[in-house]
């Protein structure tokens, strides 16, 4: 199994160190006449819901889809989920969550999933409350053995919900850029500025919807790829179920989508002219150069990737990209599987003859990488 915390190490991007763009000068018309050609206006109202409403709306999924394509995946424990219920009891203030209306009465949760799933799960009585700070004596309780008043009082408590109306439904221009938001991307890009930092990978699963972002994260639930990489596979049919297994949900390269990042990284080196620059900016280029990708070229990439990752599997007994080739020193690294993809994707056409020279060839890199490792490890950046 590979060890979570290096493999997260390794995959984190440096951040670019970019100059800001230089502010173009202009007259105060030429800028209210900029501002008033812009078409983008947020449309929106504010409502308020009790917590049963929420636990119903969200446990009977008709109205509301709690993670829309570009939401992260559930990161929140118990503990930060607790405290959310001890806040509605205390009636702290608990900032509004924000809805998007896709089509007539049904909405999208652009912001507030881990509040909303919280409610839901505390009210069908799927975990404990721990780590109160100020109602103590309710560590350990369920909603069901609340007490009465308890119980009242919670059933009373309310969230506010801004709702992103349909006549919000624009895109916007990046200024000096071909690049295109839509509005919700925008307003879930914007609203994620603070709090709990997300992941590049987030934040591009984020702003860059489409057929590839798609292609991406379900490469990233193939069987042979959660075996190597250590993931829980995925057996369920229904794909909310997906973020609900509790195994999968303790994988720190599950939680931050570094998953998805990995398969990225084969496309965003696979030609030499991409290789520029942190391999942040190179993950977030090839992200941009696939928003138009069609369904059709998708499934191409799609193939293409499997194709060359399977054969990476067979090739090395079912222990590629590993820092040894015996199962005991198995432990996958993104270094080395960079390396062996994009080799076996120049490869292709020779691949039966990589297959007849296995045994040599395995020897060859088993020697390779002894020679290359160092006395004591570091991680790879």
């Amino acid at each position: 199994m590979p060890d979570e915390d290096e493999l997260l190490a390794e995959l984190d991007e440096s951040e670019e160190n970019e100059s800001p763009s230089p502010v173009e000068e202009g007259s105060d018309a030429a800028i209210e006449q900029q501002f008033a050609k812009q078409p983008f206006r947020i449309v929106y109202q504010t409502n308020n819901f009790l917590l049963p409403q929420i636990k119903d709306l969200i446990a009977l999924g008709d109205d509301v889809n709690l993670r829309p394509e570009y939401q992260r995946r559930l990161r929140w424990s118990n503990t930060q989920k607790s405290r959310l219920i001890e806040s509605l009891l205390l009636n702290v203030p608990v900032p509004p969550v924000f809805f998007y209306e896709n089509d007539l009465a049904r909405y999208e949760v652009m912001d507030g999933q881990q509040r909303l799933n919280a409610i839901k799960e505390f009210l069908s009585n799927e975990f404990s409350l721990v780590g109160l700070q100020i109602l103590s004596s309710l560590n350990g309780r369920r909603y069901a053995k609340l007490p009465p008043r308890v119980k009242r009082s919670l059933d009373r408590a309310s969230i506010s919900a801004i709702v992103l109306l349909q006549e919000s439904q624009v895109k916007l221009k990046k200024a000096g850029s071909e690049r295109y938001y839509e509005v919700r991307r925008f307003v879930f890009e914007r609203l994620n500025t603070g709090g709990r930092r997300l992941t590049a990978q987030e934040v591009r699963n984020a702003i860059y919807g489409g057929a590839f972002n798609d292609l991406i994260v379900k490469l990233s639930r193939n069987s042979v790829f959660t075996r190597i990489w250590g993931i829980p596979p995925y057996q369920n049919a229904d794909p909310n179920e997906y973020y609900e297994e509790p195994a999968r949900q303790k994988n720190a390269l599950y939680r931050s989508m570094g998953d998805c990042q990995l398969v990225l990284r084969f496309f965003a080196l696979d030609k030499d002219e991409h290789i520029q620059g942190s391999m942040k900016a190179m993950l977030d280029r090839c992200m941009e150069r696939n928003v138009d990708c069609t369904s059709d070229q998708a499934v191409a990439l799609g193939e293409r990737y499997i194709s060359r990752l399977t054969f990476a599997d067979r090739l090395f007994d079912g222990h590629p990209f590993s820092l040894g080739v015996s199962p005991s020193s198995h432990r996958p690294v993104a270094g080395i599987y960079d390396g062996v993809m994009l080799a076996i994707d120049k490869l292709w056409d020779d691949r039966e003859k990589l297959l007849a020279n296995k045994v040599a060839l395995q020897a060859a890199y088993q020697e390779l990488v002894s020679s290359a490792r160092p006395t004591q490890p570091t991680q790879c950046q």
